[in-house]
C-alpha cells in the first residue's frame, strides 16, 4: 500500500465519513493545548506555582469537545445559506460571525467552563459581565482576517480543522481571560 493511499484513506475516514467527530475531537484538542501553553507562560511568570492544573486543561477539553459539534453545524449552514466564496459573501460571512457566533461561542465557553468549575449560575454571570468586552474585542481583532482565509480559500470540510488549530491560538488568550484575576 503506498503512502499517497494511505493518506487518501484517512482524509476520507476524517474529512468525509467522521467528520462531526474529528470536528468535535480536534475542538477539545486545540482548546486543551491552547489552555496548556497559556498556564506554561503563567508559570513561567510566576503567576501559577505549580506546572499545569490538569483538571482545567480537562475542562477546557471538554468545553471544546461540547462545542465541536455547534461549529461543526454553524459552517455548514452557513455555507447552505452563502454558499459563495466571493468577496462580497465572505465579507457577510464574516459580519455574521462576529455578530453571532462569536459572542455566543463566548458566551457558551464562559457558561460551561463556570458550570464545570461549579459555580452558580449567578458567579457566571459576574463573569461573564467582567470578561466579556475583553473576550469578544480580543475576538474582533483576532477572527476576521483568520476567518477571511476560511472562508476564501477552504472548501467546507476542512473549516472546523482550521478553526480548530486557529482557535488553539486564540485559545491562549481566552484561557488567560478566563483564568485571570482582575483583582490582583
Amino acid at each position: 500500500m503506498s503512502k499517497h493511499s494511505i493518506f487518501h484513506r484517512g482524509v476520507i475516514f476524517f474529512f468525509k465519513k467522521n467528520l462531526l467527530l474529528t470536528n468535535s475531537v480536534t475542538s477539545g484538542l486545540c482548546m486543551a493545548i491552547g489552555d496548556l501553553v497559556q498556564q506554561e507562560c503563567e508559570y513561567q511568570t510566576k503567576v501559577l506555582p505549580q506546572r499545569y492544573d490538569w483538571g482545567r486543561t480537562a475542562r477546557m477539553f471538554s468545553v471544546g469537545v461540547a462545542m465541536g459539534p455547534l461549529h461543526h453545524v454553524y459552517y455548514v449552514q452557513l455555507d447552505r445559506i452563502l454558499p459563495k466564496a466571493d468577496l462580497k459573501t465572505v465579507a457577510k460571512k464574516i459580519l455574521c460571525d462576529q455578530a453571532f457566533a462569536s459572542p455566543l461561542t463566548i458566551l457558551c465557553f464562559f457558561y460551561a467552563m463556570g458550570g464545570l468549575e461549579q459555580k452558580s449560575f449567578i458567579e457566571i454571570t459576574s463573569e461573564v459581565q467582567k470578561k466579556f468586552l475583553y473576550a469578544y474585542t480580543g475576538d474582533c481583532m483576532y477572527w476576521p482576517p483568520v476567518q477571511f482565509v476560511n472562508f476564501y480559500f477552504l472548501p467546507t470540510q476542512y473549516r472546523v480543522v482550521y478553526i480548530n488549530v486557529a482557535t488553539m491560538i486564540f485559545n491562549i488568550f481566552l484561557s488567560f481571560v478566563k483564568h485571570y484575576d482582575q483583582e490582583h
